[in-house]
């Protein structure tokens, strides 16, 4: 294997190779987004004098399987996305300069990049051989045919149509100049000495290939000279990666830290894969204020992050507990949220009951849902945006009023909501973190004595009424109650208790397991010290009465802790924000604002939401328009003269603009469900 750092142009500029793309290779799926920030990347680096931009690395292996002697032919195992990308933007760059009357340009572009111009075998001729479908687009392509006539969808058509759509008189020598600056790393591969497939996994898994956290600390420290990156490093970063550790798992929690600060300052939450693009652009301006104020405000959200993820560290035995509550329940979505408090509280901006009331109020909120069994991922948009409806003058009530004003599937469940959904919910089968914190609190709310069950292998979950009840259990029972009993209420919060006894108690009748003191250890019910057993010591049978009964004891018990917000006064509006899945059909209604993927947008018509979330799923995913179900609930055309009154969603498609509002509503809801993005789409009606 060899390795050497090139630009991409003189790489592509190899007389008589081609570059073949093998079948086994992924398709050519780079998006709008992708070549955007590419296009973007090229224009900034070839406005600059001196500077070259990095764009990873293409690997290859020597192989003549493939074409004729004529050419040298290097079989591309890693790159191709990039390099099918850069050569699509050469093509759109030769088309430019051939209507713009540019023959030497067009033919040293066409000559250089794009073919073999001295090679007899049609085979041969294109520089980038690409698998069939992408070959036939590009031969197309090159062949001076329009793009919207090719007659299917491909990603070929498509990009090279984002390119030349963006060629300019302006930008067309900043973008050759650009394109010369690309460096990327040449990986030369030699058959029957280099393993093509191995190599191919480690720059692909934990190899070559730099995690979002690495990339953002790159970033950082890359442009500096030598003393100040270790100065940086060592008085910053270094204290970051330890503050972001996971110290029970061992894992570096960088990334998703970094994911969460962004959240905080974009109110938007970056795509995983996308930490880093989202870092490099919120912070475009590596200045003095960046690296003395920037990164030492992140620097100190990260040593907050740290006691969230390990509980242990807080000092305050108080909040600790309460963040140990908020760690089992992993609602890692909490986090951008509950940085912000924990910096007001560092802060002195609220005091330390202010601090705990919040962290509870975030554990009834979610636990309660979680009870309903309402989605999780509307958890993600309501806790982005949250901090910024606090009032600091009026910090919880502010906080309350939010959360309880929340509709639909954000709602915060009140305790009516609770009793029902209580009562038949099975809680035995839940996750097993869930299910201890469950208990653990019902246990020991206003105990003095705190009972572990969580660090107390003795103390485990028993069945009241058995799971596989004793013969003598139908004896005191009628067969519908034995029949609820069994079918119904098995592993709901009536039927279950602690002991450390379970292993006695076993499947014995109810009587039997109250009284149960087999060589004066005292197993039974009637002996335990634990509040959940209280009520068992006195009863005498066990049927569907006693458990309703003991239910409610719970129940009270469950709202003193998961408190549901008591305000005096609730300001709500004559109308409410709400899902489009759940809002009333907008005939004879005018919009006041809708709210797609965190972003509020001011109108009063329904048509311009539909375009708008047209749009921008189109430009994320166009291939799922085109070749999903939705090809006949939401028709596209590359031909307007198709449809009666078109409008244009790309630079090739348009869909029919004159249907009636519940229509433009339909549909909405149909890509909406098609994308599993029925929590992103929110409105108000006036």
């Amino acid at each position: 294997m060899v390795a050497n750092q090139v630009t991409l142009e003189s790489f592509l500029a190899k007389n008589k190779t081609q570059f073949v793309i093998p079948v086994y290779q992924r398709n050519y799926d780079w998006i709008d987004a992708q070549c955007k920030q590419l296009f973007e990347d090229i224009i900034e680096i070839g406005n600059k004098e001196e500077e070259t931009h990095f764009i990873g690395s293409i690997v290859f292996i020597h192989d003549g399987v493939y074409t004729s002697s004529e050419v040298t032919p290097l079989v591309v195992i890693d790159g191709q996305q990039r390099l099918t990308t850069i050569t699509l933007l050469y093509l759109a760059l030769y088309h430019f300069a051939k209507d713009s009357g540019m023959e030497g340009k067009a033919a040293e572009i066409n000559e250089t990049y794009l073919i073999n111009k001295f090679v007899s075998l049609d085979d041969s001729k294109l520089k980038l051989k690409q698998t069939d479908n992408n070959t036939k687009a590009f031969k197309y392509l090159l062949s001076d045919n329009k793009p919207e006539d090719y007659g299917e969808y491909s990603r070929v058509i498509e990009n090279y149509t984002f390119f030349s759509k963006r060629i300019t008189e302006e930008n067309f020598e900043t973008i050759q100049k650009g394109l010369k600056k690309l460096l990327f790393v040449e990986i030369s591969l030699e058959r029957g000495k280099d393993d093509p497939q191995r190599i191919f996994e480690s720059l692909n898994s934990t190899g070559l290939e730099l995690s979002q956290a690495d990339l953002i600390r790159n970033y950082i420290l890359m442009g500096l000279a030598p003393k100040k990156q270790i100065d940086i490093y060592n008085k910053i970063w270094f204290i970051i990666e330890g503050n972001a550790k996971d110290e029970e798992k061992k894992q570096s929690k960088v990334s998703e830290f970094i994911r969460d600060y962004l959240t905080i300052k974009n109110k938007k939450i970056p795509v995983k894969r996308k930490v880093y693009l989202e870092f490099k652009n919120k912070f475009k301006n590596r200045d003095n204020d960046f690296y003395e104020n920037t990164l030492g405000e992140i620097k100190d959200y990260s040593k907050h992050y740290h006691k969230l993820i390990n509980p242990s560290k807080e000092k305050d035995k108080a909040i600790q507990k309460e963040l140990k509550f908020i760690n089992r329940l992993e609602i890692n979505v909490s986090y951008p949220f509950l940085l912000s408090v924990y910096d007001d509280y560092t802060n002195e901006e609220i005091d330390k009951t202010t601090f705990l009331k919040v962290l509870k109020l975030v554990q009834s909120f979610t636990w309660r849902r979680f009870i309903l069994g309402l989605p999780t991922n509307a958890l993600n948009k309501i806790f982005m945006t949250l901090y910024g409806e606090i009032n600091k003058d009026d910090y919880l009530p502010s906080l309350e009023k939010t959360l309880v004003k929340k509709t639909g599937s954000q709602r915060f469940p009140n305790d009516k909501e609770i009793k029902v959904a209580l009562k038949e919910k099975d809680v035995y089968n839940i996750k097993s973190k869930n299910k201890i914190y469950f208990l653990e609190l019902l246990e020991n709310h206003n105990n003095r004595e705190f009972v572990s069950i969580d660090s107390n292998p003795l103390i485990t979950i028993e069945h009241i009424f058995p799971r596989n009840p004793n013969p003598k259990w139908k004896e005191g029972l009628e067969s519908q109650e034995y029949n609820i009993l069994k079918e119904v209420y098995l592993n709901t919060i009536g039927n279950l208790t602690l002991s450390g006894n379970n292993g006695s108690l076993s499947n014995k009748p109810f009587l039997e397991k109250k009284e149960m003191n087999i060589d004066g250890k005292e197993q039974g019910y009637k002996y335990s010290r634990l509040w959940l057993n209280t009520y068992l010591k006195e009863i005498d049978e066990w049927n569907k009465v006693n458990l309703y009964n003991r239910y409610n004891l719970i129940l009270n018990r469950f709202f003193e802790i998961w408190t549901y917000p008591e305000l005096s006064e609730l300001y709500k509006d004559e109308a409410e924000e709400v899902s489009i899945f759940e809002a009333e059909e907008p005939k004879n209604k005018k919009l006041e604002y809708f709210v797609f993927k965190d972003e509020r947008i001011i109108t009063n018509e329904v048509a311009k939401m539909y375009y708008h979330v047209v749009e921008n799923l189109f430009s994320e995913n166009p291939e799922l328009f085109l070749t999903s179900e939705l090809k006949e609930k939401l028709p596209l055309t590359s031909d307007k003269s198709k449809v009666r009154s078109a409008y244009k969603i790309s630079d090739s498609y348009f869909i029919e603009s004159n249907i009636d509002s519940n229509s433009k509503f339909k549909r909405i809801k149909q890509v909406l469900s098609a994308f599993g993005y029925e929590e992103e789409l929110t409105l108000k009606y006036q």
